[in-house]
């Protein structure tokens, strides 16, 4: 039986990375060092079920199931699910997934939904509040305390590898500028919160595009509503300039962070993170959340999810 807590003789708090480095993921979620009496834990770890898929082909190819059961072979804590990727809504088939994930020892920690408020059209916006009001109560029947939330963006490139070419950035719809889709967002996103506190929800704004390409456009929505059950998800792929500084400006608001890696080279683009410089800035704010996996390259899934895992636990840790 794997002992998930290991006591360390003689261990300074400097010596804490290359330690945790050298520490298996069953063996390193407690760290204790002797000299300093200071706790050293790892972040929960988990897997988003687009890791598996990443729309290469049909859903159908990659179900939820299949993804519980390689995430949990592969020794992570939890798996976020992607909700586009489910095959049905119906109460039965919820309730078989977390069945299903409890049984495998894994936690439902995240949901990420897609919905978009950046719309003229009243009528599409309330469509829209409906559709998210819609996903706040499957999160509840899910038990999951979490869900990805989307400003939406314009839609005025031509498709989503444009969107990517141009780095996220896309001209506003004639006759109206980010201001009155700011106003959009903010409304839209309030109608939801009673439902979201309701539920035990909390929205995590995420940096996905849209008027939340920036790091200021997520955190100027997430004010203005002022509300506990809004907070924001930290995307650490969707940053395309001045990473580390926009990662500072949303860490102490981040309820979950999302960590792409690449391996293969990515999908769309790639990008040299360094994860133990995120993982300070984390700690700097006292965070003690989740992170969960975003596997964004071409490399089988089966081979880069392990490797990404390992990375991830030996950055991710807090002090107590």
């Amino acid at each position: 039986m794997s002992n998930r807590r290991t006591f360390l003789q003689g261990t300074s708090a400097i010596g804490v990375a290359s330690i945790l480095g050298a520490c298996s993921s069953s063996e390193a979620k407690i760290l204790v060092s002797s000299k300093t009496s200071t706790s050293i834990i790892q972040n929960s770890i988990g897997v988003s079920t687009y890791s598996f898929w990443q729309f290469n082909g049909p859903k159908e190819d990659v179900p939820i199931e299949m993804c519980i059961d390689k995430a949990a072979a592969m020794g992570f804590d939890g798996i976020e699910l992607l909700l586009v990727q489910m095959r049905s809504e119906e109460n039965s088939y919820l309730q078989n997934i977390k069945k299903r994930a409890y049984h495998a020892g894994l936690d439902l920690m995240g949901f990420s939904t897609h919905q978009g408020f950046v719309y003229p059209e009243k009528d599409k916006r309330d469509e829209n509040i409906a559709k998210t009001l819609h996903q706040i109560e499957l999160a509840y029947t899910l038990g999951i305390p979490t869900m990805r939330l989307n400003t939406g963006r314009w839609g005025t490139s031509e498709n989503f590898d444009a969107l990517m070419a141009n780095k996220g950035i896309e001209p506003t719809l004639e006759g109206y500028t980010d201001e009155d889709g700011f106003k959009w967002v903010i409304d839209s996103i309030e109608a939801c919160i009673a439902t979201a506190e309701k539920c035990g929800v909390v929205l995590g704004l995420e940096n996905h595009w849209g008027l939340g390409r920036t790091a200021a456009g997520v955190k100027r929505i997430v004010d203005a509503i002022d509300s506990p059950w809004l907070q924001m998800t930290l995307d650490t792929g969707n940053f395309l300039e001045n990473r580390q500084a926009q990662l500072k400006t949303m860490a102490p608001q981040t309820f979950l962070i999302q960590a792409k890696t690449y391996y293969g080279g990515g999908k769309w683009y790639s990008l040299d993170i360094d994860y133990p410089a995120i993982g300070q800035i984390m700690r700097e704010v006292g965070y003690k959340g989740w992170i969960s996996l975003e596997f964004e390259g071409v490399e089988s899934p089966d081979t880069a999810i392990p490797k990404s895992l390992e990375v991830l636990r030996d950055a991710f840790y807090y002090e107590i």
